[in-house]
């Protein structure tokens, strides 16, 4: 059998922690920010866990993750 592919902007966009669960950044942190107050772009510091319901659909996008 063939590998199966792992989908490169899901890789890009998601890691996978030590205890099983997808980090994510925050949106809208890309460019464009000089028109963002600092504090908003304070707040989008750091990373979030997936939701559970988006969770199926990222393993099968990261198979060996």
């Amino acid at each position: 059998m063939p590998k199966m592919k792992t989908k490169k902007a899901a890789s890009k966009r998601f890691k996978v922690r030590s205890g099983g669960s997808i980090k994510r950044a925050h949106a809208t942190k890309r460019h464009i920010l000089t028109k963002r107050t600092t504090k908003n772009k304070r707040h989008l510091r750091g990373m979030l866990t997936i939701s559970e319901s988006d969770k199926k659909e990222i393993r099968a996008m990261m198979p060996y993750a």
